[in-house]
């Protein structure tokens, strides 16, 4: 089993900067994928942004040049800054984790953006 644990959501100004952080525990060993999701009200739960251990990243349009991932796979943590901040990304986001083909989810953290 493996356990997600999520920090750094808040409410920021546009233009603003985030940090979120996930931590992987339990009997995890060079974990395959790890990313960040994001699902806002009323909206379908979309990619935002993966990195594989191999440190191989993926961004949609709608964040690429803003939103940066990152991991230390000594501490099975990924990491997401998220500069220049629009309110269109207001949503909860949730860690995701691939291990040994089986999908992990955090609990979600909400990130709230005012213009």
């Amino acid at each position: 089993q493996v356990q997600l644990v999520e920090s750094g959501g808040g409410l920021v100004q546009a233009g603003g900067s985030l940090r979120l952080s996930c931590a992987a525990s339990g009997s995890v060993f060079n974990i395959n994928i790890m990313g960040w999701y994001r699902q806002a009200p009323g909206k379908q739960r979309e990619l935002v942004a993966s990195i594989t251990s191999g440190g191989s990243t993926n961004y949609p349009d709608s964040v690429k040049g803003r939103f940066t991932i990152s991991r230390d796979n000594a501490k099975n943590t990924v990491y997401l800054q998220m500069d220049s901040l629009k309110p269109e990304d207001t949503a909860v986001y949730y860690c995701y984790v691939r291990y040994i083909g089986t999908p992990y989810w955090g609990q979600g953290t909400q990130v709230t953006v005012s213009s």
